[in-house]
Formats: C-alpha cells, structure tokens, sequence
C-alpha cells in the first residue's frame, strides 16, 4: 500500500512538473510570436490576368501563380481529399490534435530503423501557422510556436475560414501555389472537373511536392495518389468500389493550355507597362487585376503576319547572306541537329541540313525529326547572294548555287503552286509544267530580317489600339518599335503642314510654284536645296497635288508662307512632337516620333479633328471584381442591367471630346489623302476597291519607309527600317515597303464590310473640279473630282489663279525680308534658321 501511495504522489509530481515545463515554454516562447489576426484581412499574391477585347486570355503576371477559390465556391471533394490526405480530424480538434500526435509517435517507433521518413502530425491549422506565419525551420522551438499559434487561431477564427486560407495559400509543385491554379497546371482543368485520382494527386503533394513529380518519379507519384484515394475510402469520403476504380487509372497530366490570343506578346508588354504606371509592381504581380485590353485577336494575328510578310519580302528583295552552320560529318544528323539551338526569330520555321545539292531540280534536306525532304528550285531564285545589303549576285540557275552540301538551313513546308520566278520569262500556254502544284515534302528556303518595323492599329473615334506590334520577333528583341521607336517620319508629316495652310484660309486649288528652292543659314552651313524624288520641278500646282505626288518644294514653299510657328503650333496639339524646333526641313519630316503618336495625330484627322487618347486598356477590375479603371468615362443613362429587345433606342451617349481643329479644314485634308490613294503615291491600295486615305512616307536617304493610312473606322500605321539607321537601298520606298503591309491588313480587316465613305461635315461646298490644275471641271471632263470648299472659296473662272511662290535665296528672305516675294501679296513670316544638326541633304523626302 504504501509502495502504490509513492508511486501516486512520483507520478503527481511529473505531472505537476510537466505542466509547469510547458507553461514555462509556452511562457518562453509566447512574447516574440507573429500577429495571427492578420489573416482576417490577409489576401494571398493572386495572378493578374489580361484578356483580349474578345474575353480570350492574352497573358498572366505573377509572383506566384495563384487563383484565389472562395471556400463556398470549392468543390466539397476537394477538400475531403485534403483533410483525408493531411489532417482527418480537421473539423474536430482545436488545432492540435493529441489523437494525431500519438498515432504518430507509435508509426515513427514502428518504423524507427527502416530507412522510412518520420510521420509528422501537424493539422492544416498547424500548416497554415507554418506557412503564412512562420518559417520552415525544422526545430523544437518552431514546432512549438506553431502549436501556439495554431491554438490562438482556432479560437479566432471559423474552420471553413482556417480551410479556405490552407487551400488557396499551399504550394503545390510545378509553378501551383493553391489548389486552383495546380488543378491547372497538373490537369487544365478548372476545380470542378477533377476526378477523384486528380484530386487525390492534388492532395498527395502537399508534402513533398518534388518527391512526387508525375514526370520524374511517376511510381512515387502513383502510389502516395492511391494511398490518398484508400484514406478517403477509409474516412467514408467515396465508396470502396469508386476507389479501387480510381487506383486503377492512370496517372495522365496534360500541360495548361498556352494563352489563347498568340502573337500578342509586345502588346501584353505595353498593356503590363501601363498597369505598372497605374498601380505599381506589387498591384500587378500580387493583386489580381483582371484586365480587359483593347485588342482585337483577328487584327492582332493579322497584323503580325503581315509585318512579318513585309519584312521577309523587303529581305528576301535584298539578297541571301548564306547558311547559319555547316555541319561537317553527317553521322546521326538528326540528333545533332535537334541538338542545335534554332535562332532568335525563327518561330514556326526549322533548321535543316543539306543531304544532296548535285540535282538539277532542287537541294535535298532532312529535317530534325529524321524525315528528309526538298528545296525545289523555285523555291531557291530569290536567294541571290546579297553584299552590303543589296543583290549583287548572279541569277540562281542551279541549286548548288544557294547552298552547298552540309550547309545549315532555315526552311518551312510549303505547298502549291511553285513560287514565281522574276527572272524567268512567262511560261507559254501550252506549258503544262507550270501549273504543276508542289509535291509533298517540299520546303521554302528562309531568312531571318535584319531589318525591323512597327505597326498600329486602332479605333479613330474611342483611341483603342486594337492591333499592336513592336518588331519582327520578341524573341529577338523586345524594344517596341511601335511605342518606342523614335523615328522620323518622312513625307507621312506632310498633311499637318497642308492643314495648318488650310487653316490659314488657303484651299486643295490653291497654287504653289514648284520651282528650284535654296536657303542659305549662314554660319558656314552649306546652302540646303531641298529636291523632289523625281528631281524634277513641275511649276504651279494645287496643294492637292502637292500631297498625292509628295512634292517637296512645294512643302517647303508652303510652309515658309504660312510660318514654321504656326507648323509647330498645330503639330504640337495633334501631339506628334512636343517641342517641335521650327526650322524649315520639320516641314519635311525630319522630326522624330513615334508610329503610335503619327497614328494617333491621323486618328484625329479621321474623327473630324477630334482629340483622341490612344488605350490599349478599355477596364481594369480588383480582385473583387470592382471596377477601378475604365477608359471611357463618360455618363451613360440607360446603359446598364437593360434586357436589350428589337427596336429599342440606343442609349445617347454625349460625345465630350476636345474639338482640336476644325472639321471642315480637317475634311479637306482627309479628302486630299484620298487622292494619295486613288492617285498618288498609294495608287496600290485601288484594288481593295474601299474608301482609303493615308500617305506614304520615305525620309532622307531611304532611312526609313511609313505609310499612315485609314478607312472611316479604322487606322493602322507602319514603318520600316533598320535598328541602327541606314539606307534601306536606293528603291525602297514607303510605297515599296510599307503599303503592302498595310494593304494585307486592311484586306482582312475590311472584307465583308460596306464601302463606307469618309463623313462629310456641314458648313462644305462640294465643287466639281480638274485636280490637276485645281479649275473648274469642263463638261465631259473625265477627270474631274468632287472638291470641298468653305463656302465663298470656291475656284473663280473670272478671277486668275494666285500663285505662291515665295523663292528664297537666303537667310533674308526667310526672315522676313520686306523685298522677298510672298504669295497671295502677304509679308514672307520670320523662320529662324536652321540649326546644322537639322540640314538635310538634296534627296528628297518621299
């Protein structure tokens, strides 16, 4: 009796030791613990992502790629395979659980010696302690902080809260933080579409995710799924028979979709740079924006492709710069050329070797799949050799004159007819051997361009970009030459200075002298005679003609008359250039700016001279889906929760843009760009057979090639030209170059579509007049063209036509030299000479 009473009052005194230890450490540990109460307002780093104007996803921002699932929107058996996996008793215990930590230390004692990880007995209270409060330090004293503060947080908040944090928060392998975005990632599908193996492959990671990597440790992967599906079984989650059904399937993932909308990775890019200047970089890689952008994807691809197009083609005109590698043995080619890294740019094509170059008709090749195929020899005319960035070579006339045996290749398939030969003569009528379609297996030979260029489209009336593309390849570069690029833009500045003349009260008939021109600036500088492309002079001439044939004297003329200040004044409020320097050669196009701003400025000119702001963001939502951006502000009565039914009024929506010129003047010069395209220097564009405006654009020395061009709806800009600025050859024009591009993207963008024509606005007279010469039409005059006209400024027959002339033959006369000859009997304003950095050469703008 008395030994049993000792043993009592031993083990009373452990026990009272015991708890005196733990609240001593519970005492130690308590004072430097983290505030658990934030996860009443905690909101994990969620993904932001921006969609096209089509509601397609276009690309996603994160630091951790995470889709927040509110705990009323989780599939109820995803979070039974959870608790079953990691904490059987969630919903029991009060954040430890001792039932657990028992069963655990017995498995650990069983297994001790057997190679086998110690079972742990943390709760998914336990881990949401661990993982959004503490470290991953494996101690005693974390372990214990974690108990803590697992107990405080229960007593905080609800279990469906202390759930919803766990499974939005854990990080699941493969790029997954939360069940949402792993269901993604591992099975591309959303939460509500897994099977009872996906989830239960879901709940077996949380462990250890890279020890159960369904690629590289697939057995083990296998097995900790099927033990997960026996334990939901166990825990009367799914039936005995939908769990031996589930352990019997394959373990099969399929990689997430790529985003939708391709080709859109320099406007993602602007659309990310936008939001950073809005919202910062914690706001859009933690915040979870949803983002609609501008953009439209049809638009989008087309006009890649036909940048891309316009790029090759202007390449391709200027000859073959040779093989990318030789490869010298040819033992297992396909392994080594798999093994080769394939360019930066070359998306789509493939790298090939040369097998056989002796045949008449073709080289053969084999690919880096093993599969062999053919260069036909058509395919081969254009690649003749190319020096200091034009064809210097001879005709191709035989394929070995391409590429030699071993050479490295860039190819893509091909089918159809052949490719045409320009240096063949058409093949007769009776020649059946040209209407032969391309046989299987056969390749185009490829290049990759040195040169670059930059694209725009957009909506004139609301300033959304709906097409954008920076350059041939963000893989090559990812500078924007769309947004980036300062560039000047050649004759394509024209217009603004013809407006500006427009707007001082001079009209399309209005005659200028296109005659010799010279200035000299004084200070030593060379004496500037600014020259038309076809160096020739033409005499008088309406301002009609002066744009659709892109005369440069005339320009000059025109705007020495009407002042360089008052140039810069209007271009200045366009916002082409802010600070433009008013020297006489910006009348040509030697400032700089951007396709965007140039595309913008002729947006306006499209609207009727109304200001537009260019977007490539229409809304931005927060994570809660609250609107907190929106590009079009305006009041709209009417416009929402409305049940739209046949014949209702569509709602008024007041129009509150900024008036930057005026309509009428503004019409005028619309209907002279028309004339470029029927015409001038766009006459290509005819054949679209659409009501079309714009003006090509060529500066100095062929630098650079643009052409601005719209229909009543819809802009798109684009130039061509080298990075580091050179002579893109003495043919290349805006009219060679870029038209055609712009061509290809009004083709798709306006089939099946009315032929619009371009809005006229009150306070015009439409007169019948001779373009050439800028009179009266005479019946029967084919050529006549209805002209528009302020009232009162029509063509006088009774009254002789003015004619400015203005020549200069110095710094006196520009500045206003009371002797200096001025059209219509006005004073010749002051231009301030130019600075040398703003001479030009004699080449003409074009």
């Amino acid at each position: 009796m008395r030994l049993l009473l000792s043993l009592l009052m031993a083990f009373v005194m452990l026990a009272l030791a015991g708890a005196g230890g733990l609240v001593f450490l519970f005492e130690h540990y308590d004072h430097d613990l983290p505030d658990y109460t934030k996860l009443a307002n905690y909101e994990p780093p969620v993904t932001t992502r921006i969609y096209a104007g089509d509601g397609r996803l276009m690309a996603e921002f994160a630091s951790e790629r995470r889709i927040f699932v509110p705990i009323d929107s989780m599939p109820r058996q995803v979070m039974n395979a959870f608790m079953a996996a990691e904490d059987k008793n969630f919903y029991a215990h009060q954040g430890v659980d001792p039932i657990g930590i028992l069963r655990a230390i017995l498995t650990n004692i069983e297994n001790f010696g057997r190679e086998r990880r110690p079972v742990g007995a943390s709760t998914i209270t336990q881990q949401v302690a661990k993982n959004m409060l503490l470290t991953n330090e494996v101690s005693f004293a974390r372990k214990i902080k974690e108990a803590i503060l697992a107990i405080r947080i229960e007593r905080t908040f609800t279990k469906d809260r202390i759930l919803e944090l766990y499974l939005n928060e854990i990080f699941l392998g493969n790029r997954s933080y939360g069940v949402a975005a792993a269901a993604l990632n591992y099975f591309n599908k959303a939460l509500d579409e897994l099977s009872i193996e996906e989830v239960a492959f879901l709940a077996a990671l949380p462990k250890a995710p890279s020890n159960y990597n369904p690629d590289r440790q697939h057995d083990a992967a296998v097995a900790r799924r099927n033990w997960v599906i026996g334990r939901m079984a166990e825990d009367g989650y799914i039936t005995p028979d939908e769990a031996k059904a589930a352990q019997g399937r394959p373990l099969v993932t399929r990689k997430r979709d790529e985003q939708e909308v391709v080709t859109a990775e320099y406007f993602s890019e602007e659309v990310r740079r936008e939001l950073v200047k809005l919202y910062g970089d914690q706001a859009l890689y933690e915040g979870g924006l949803s983002v609609r952008a501008s953009m439209n994807p049809v638009l989008q691809v087309t006009a890649t492709k036909a940048l891309r197009d316009g790029l090759i083609a202007y390449d391709r005109r200027h000859g073959w710069r040779g093989p990318i590698a030789k490869m010298e043995n040819f033992d297992n080619w396909p392994k080594k050329l798999a093994a080769m890294p394939p360019p930066a740019g070359s998306e789509g094509w493939k790298l090939a070797v040369v097998l056989k170059d002796d045949q008449a008709d073709g080289l053969d090749i084999g690919v880096a799949d093993g599969t062999r195929g053919r260069i036909p020899l058509s395919e081969l005319r254009w690649a003749r050799a190319s020096k200091d960035g034009d064809v210097a070579g001879p005709a191709i006339r035989k394929p070995s004159d391409v590429a030699k045996l071993g050479d490295i290749l860039l190819v893509e398939p091909v089918s159809g007819p052949p490719a045409k030969d320009e240096d063949e003569k058409p093949a007769k009528k009776n020649d059946k051997s040209a209407a032969k379609e391309l046989p299987p297996g056969s390749y185009g030979l490829r290049q990759i361009p040195q040169v670059q260029g930059g694209l725009v489209a957009l909506d004139p009336h609301t300033g959304r970009v709906l097409a954008m593309v920076g350059g041939f390849s963000p893989a090559m570069s990812v500078f924007n030459r769309a947004t980036q690029a300062l560039r000047q833009p050649g004759s394509s500045f024209k217009p603004f200075v013809y407006l500006t003349a427009l707007n001082q009260g001079f009209t399309p008939s209005s005659l200028v002298m296109d005659a010799p021109f010279s200035f000299d600036p004084g200070g030593g500088q060379p004496v500037w005679r600014p020259e038309n492309y076809s160096h020739e002079f033409y005499g008088p001439t309406p301002l009609r003609v002066g744009i659709e044939k892109s005369r440069n004297v005339m320009t000059v003329r025109l705007a020495q008359q009407i002042g360089m200040d008052k140039v810069k004044a209007l271009v200045e409020k366009f916002g082409i250039v802010d600070n433009l320097q008013p020297y006489l050669p910006m009348a040509l196009g030697a400032g700089e700016t951007t396709v965007l701003r140039l595309a913008t400025a002729y947006a306006m000119l499209d609207n009727g001279g109304k200001r537009v702001v260019p977007t490539f963001i229409d809304r931005v939502q927060d994570r809660n889906g609250k609107t907190i951006f929106r590009h079009d502000n305006r009041a709209c009565e009417g416009c929402n929760n409305v049940a739209w039914k046949d014949g209702m009024a569509v709602p008024a929506v007041p129009d509150t843009r900024e008036q930057v010129n005026d309509p009428r003047t503004t019409y005028q010069i619309v209907s002279i760009l028309e004339g470029v395209v029927q015409r001038g220097t766009a006459a290509a564009l005819r054949s679209l057979g659409k009501p079309l405006a714009g003006k090509t654009g060529t500066t100095n020395d062929s630098h650079d090639a643009w052409f601005m061009g719209f229909s009543p709806d819809l802009v798109v800009g684009t130039y061509i030209g080298f990075d580091q600025p050179r002579s893109l050859g003495g043919h290349e024009t805006g009219g060679s170059a870029a038209v055609p591009v712009f061509k290809e993207v009004m083709q798709v963008a306006l089939k099946d579509k009315p032929a619009t024509p371009f809005r006229v606005p009150p306070g015009l007279r439409l007169v019948r007049v001779n373009p050439a010469n800028g009179q009266l039409a005479q019946p029967g005059d084919n050529r006549a063209i209805w002209e528009a006209f302020l009232p009162g400024t029509e063509p006088n027959p009774d009254q002789p036509q003015v004619v400015l002339d203005g020549s200069s033959q110095g710094a006196g006369a520009m500045l206003g030299d009371p002797n200096a000859t001025g059209g219509f009997g006005s004073q010749q304003p002051g231009v301030p000479a130019p600075p040398a950095a703003a001479t030009l050469g004699t080449g003409g703008l074009y």
